[in-house]
């Protein structure tokens, strides 16, 4: 599998982002085990996760996932194999969120307490904070590279004009740059097109989107009512994609799905991957079946009549 650079972040990774948000969730340990193990022996080597992963699930507290991955790295070793990104500034309790400088410090802390490492890759802002100063912002994460934590930053979740304004500040003071953005963008969600596409792309912002298969809607799974049942995220599949923009945008990927001979979900993956700026979709998989689709989804490229097609559907 080929290696993209990282934007400007010093390292490369294989076009393929294993979204971590499932360990611990939708596919238990040994099955987030065995996932892993696939995900490595297929070439991959950029794990996603963050330490909000997975609040949302009943009884759940958040660092669930990286709890998880960080006893898969104890097991099998080769942490020098593997790029690890994980995120803060999420929501954790009512009264524990954002990115206040000492509550940053507190996060990187517990996550690399999860993970069982000294570092992490790749640490985002999982969300944007109005209330705190992008300067400090910025200089607690210059205080965390410097001290070996963590080796680049990114962000999720940001606007055009915030991520410009941190980009501005950095290089006004000498600051750590966000290197990755992570947006919400796939074949249906597009809001990514536009301002924020072009400043990636013009300030060489590595890419690397989340929901690349819309929750999984985009694998074609999900195409009436009666199919909602078959996922935790059933109601947001209705609630979001099941109407008439989706349903032109399945009908689309059927036929190059057919006349290539592909997957719907490696169409997804592909159609992304061909886009500017873009470096490694995160797409998640509960099942080594699914996961070996995705694998063989880095390799495919479309042609000119494919993205034209699929452009248009999804517009």
């Amino acid at each position: 599998m080929e290696q993209r650079a990282l934007g400007k972040a010093g390292f490369s990774v294989a076009p393929l982002c294993f979204g971590g948000n499932v360990f611990g969730w939708t596919a238990d340990e040994a099955m987030s085990f065995k996932l892993l193990d696939a995900f490595v022996a297929g070439g991959g080597n950029f794990i996603d996760t963050a330490d909000v992963y997975s609040r949302w699930a009943p009884g759940h507290v958040g660092g669930e996932s990286e709890a998880i991955i960080g006893k898969w790295l104890k097991a099998r070793g080769g942490r020098d194999k593997v790029v690890i990104a994980t995120k803060t500034g999420a929501e954790m309790t009512p009264t524990d969120k954002g990115l206040a400088p000492a509550r940053v410090e507190q996060q990187i802390e517990a996550s690399l307490k999860r993970l069982g490492t000294d570092y992490v890759d790749l640490y985002y802002s999982h969300r944007d904070d109005a209330e705190t100063p992008m300067e400090e912002v910025l200089r607690t994460y210059d205080r965390l590279i410097k001290a070996g934590k963590v080796r680049a930053i990114g962000a999720s979740n940001f606007s055009a004009d915030r991520l410009k304004l941190a980009l501005d500040t950095a290089d006004r003071d000498g600051l750590p740059r966000y290197t990755v953005l992570q947006p919400l963008y796939n074949l249906y969600d597009r809001e990514f097109e536009g301002a924020l596409q072009d400043l990636c792309v013009a300030e060489n912002v590595a890419v690397a989107p989340y929901y690349t298969l819309a929750s999984g809607f985009l694998t074609g799974k999900y195409r009436e009512q009666s199919d909602l049942g078959q996922s935790a995220r059933g109601g947001k599949i209705g609630t979001n994609y099941l109407n008439e923009k989706g349903h032109r945008v399945l009908a689309a990927m059927d036929a190059v799905a057919a006349r290539l001979n592909v997957k719907l979900s490696q169409v997804a993956f592909a159609w992304l991957a061909a886009k500017p700026s873009v470096v490694a979709p995160i797409a998640s998989a509960t099942k080594p079946e699914q996961l070996q689709e995705l694998l063989a989804a880095a390799d495919l490229k479309l042609d000119a009549e494919a993205m034209a097609a699929l452009d248009a559907a999804g517009a």
